[in-house]
């Protein structure tokens, strides 16, 4: 039986790398090859359909709380804007100006500049450690 390569149609996945339309092709592709002296129980389909619908309603409610917490990470890391925070760096901590603020790899990276004049980047908001 040759399967045909599934592009996604939805960014929810299930943990197998499948989406939902895919998971239905295998029941109906397992459906379309049953032995016909052996059917598949009714209850036992309508509980496999089940569990795919459960699983894509999982996967996509993860994207979502996914989203929001990367909204939510942006809207404060931007609130720090002009904004003094103290921050560690390394085995000391510094003070300093929030001036910029950039997205590398979806986290948002402060640029803080000193009241020596030193700029520094990409400092986490888990570095920060007081908002004055």
């Amino acid at each position: 039986m040759a399967v045909e390569p599934v592009s996604p149609a939805g960014s929810a996945q299930s943990a197998f790398g499948l989406d939902f339309q895919s998971l239905l092709k295998i029941i109906l592709t397992q459906l379309t090859y049953q032995d016909p002296l052996k059917p598949v129980d009714n209850f036992q389909f309508v509980s496999q359909l089940a569990q795919f619908s459960q699983l894509q309603q999982s996967q996509s409610l993860n994207d979502q709380v996914t989203s929001l917490l990367a909204a939510q990470s942006a809207a404060q890391a931007t609130s720090l804007l002009g904004r003094t925070v103290d921050f560690d760096a390394g085995a000391t901590v510094l003070s300093g100006t929030v001036k910029a603020v950039s997205f590398a790899s979806g986290r948002p990276e402060l640029t803080i500049t000193t009241p020596a004049g030193q700029t520094i980047s990409a400092v986490s908001i888990a570095d920060v450690t007081q908002v004055r």
